[in-house]
């Protein structure tokens, strides 16, 4: 199919069914995010727009749909993922009969706006810095051999409280609503098993910190004086504090497997609790596992209610690992690492509408052929930069949308409403008696 044709079309369908007229200026818009020229004009949205070809009253309008239009994201990307299911070419990666849904949270970096209340670790700076910060779902699966995150959810850092717990709260709460039967979510450290368990979460991988212990869930025996109430702590690495050596809990089981001509290994350590629970049948158990990759210095601590075996689980929150590079392809390829809006919702919508474009890019360059840059390019992959810069030299107002009658501009009736300083409808304040 040529690649002109492919990408409006993926273009137009999450766009279609938004209202006529904000339809066609966010399919431009989007257009001019998969292209690049946000990349080129360092942010700025209306040279981007204008760098594509639009007029000048088309880039008004394409500004105002995305600033004031009747549209929300989660939406969007529900038309997003239906087009790509229906293409059939994305294939979802499945383990011990779930399909895995990645959740991550990703901030925007906007430390020069002012009220800006949302906040974000940075490691370089060592500090948490002021960010427009999103919680993201999707579900994990491959085109061909390349792995993508099919983005299904986004979730905005809440203004009455911003902070990132109340993120993570409202995230995990979200997660546990949309959790299908065969699907099971998968977190990176910044989430604790506390908050898992009580968003009523009964399966998950989740990996935790190196020091991390837990309790058995059965009485230790007495050994006279007060009877114990809580299980023994169990450790699954050694460490060291104030010079002192701790040892770790020798593991309840041991698996080795091979995988492309590496061998792993997995500790587990069964039916466990949180430190803070006493012994009790109600308790919600869940397993520890260290698995231990040669690629690796480190072991990677895992947690999961479920008794998976030692390769299920890893290839599990392995395949965690393409929801990260969603905010990449955003950032870096369609050029949303520097924004100039400074609008409150729109501080929102332009990351939102930056990892959509992002997904997009991901996507049709997997599933189209490799594009060479240039005559030196002998062996091009099918990565979004070079998709990106091909489709730079197209000449957007040449290209029509897609035979879909409802993308086209509203013809509404204007004569009528008033023009100019009047249409502001500023008036003076009556002086109060």
């Amino acid at each position: 199919m040529d690649t002109i044709h492919y990408t409006t079309q993926a273009l137009a369908t999450v766009v279609e069914n938004l209202p006529i007229g904000t339809n066609l200026a966010l399919y431009q818009f989007l257009w001019m995010l998969v292209s690049g020229a946000l990349l080129t004009s360092r942010g700025a949205l209306f040279p981007a727009l204008q760098a594509i070809g639009l007029g000048a009253a088309e880039v008004r309008r394409a500004w105002a749909a995305f600033r004031y239009g009747a549209w929300s994201i989660n939406p969007i990307l529900e038309a997003w993922q239906t087009h790509i299911e229906a293409q059939g070419k994305w294939r979802a990666h499945q383990y011990a009969g779930y399909y895995v849904k990645a959740v991550d949270i990703t901030a925007y970096w906007r430390s020069s706006v002012k009220g800006i209340r949302s906040k974000h670790y940075d490691a370089e700076a060592d500090k948490a810095l002021p960010a427009v910060v999103f919680g993201l779902v999707g579900r994990v699966g491959s085109v061909g051999e390349q792995r993508m995150a099919l983005l299904t959810n986004l979730i905005r850092a809440d203004l009455a409280d911003p902070s990132e717990h109340a993120l993570q709260t409202e995230l995990v709460k979200q997660v546990a609503l949309k959790l299908a039967d065969d699907e099971i979510p998968v977190f990176d450290a910044g989430f604790k098993p506390q908050a898992l368990f009580a968003a009523g979460l009964s399966r998950f991988v989740v990996r935790l910190a190196k020091n991390s212990t837990a309790r058995r869930n059965v009485l230790p025996d007495s050994s006279g004086g007060r009877s114990p109430e809580y299980g023994v702590i169990v450790r699954p690495l050694a460490r060291s504090y104030n010079g002192h050596f701790i040892e770790r809990t020798p593991p309840d089981h041991t698996e080795t497997w091979q995988n492309q001509g590496l061998e792993f290994r997995a500790e587990f350590w069964y039916d466990l609790v949180l430190t803070d629970c006493k012994v009790s049948a109600e308790n919600q158990i869940f397993t520890v596992i260290a698995v231990y990759d040669p690629r690796f210095a480190e072991p990677w601590l895992l947690a999961c209610p479920l008794k998976l075996n030692g390769p299920d689980v890893w290839g599990i929150y392995h395949a965690r690992w393409p929801i990260e590079q969603l905010p990449l392809a955003s950032k870096h390829m369609v050029g949303a690492h520097r924004q100039f809006v400074f609008a409150e919702e729109s501080c929102y919508r332009l990351p939102e509408l930056s990892l959509l474009a992002g997904s997009i890019q991901t996507y049709l360059a997997a599933t189209l052929p490799p594009i060479p840059t240039g005559f030196w390019d002998r062996s091009p992959k099918p990565t979004p930069g070079r998709l990106r810069r091909w489709l730079a030299r197209v000449t957007f107002p040449n290209l029509a949308p897609p035979e879909q009658g409802r993308i086209r501009r509203k013809a509404s009736v204007t004569d009528h409403l008033p023009k100019g300083i009047r249409g502001h409808r500023r008036s003076k304040r009556p002086v109060p008696a």
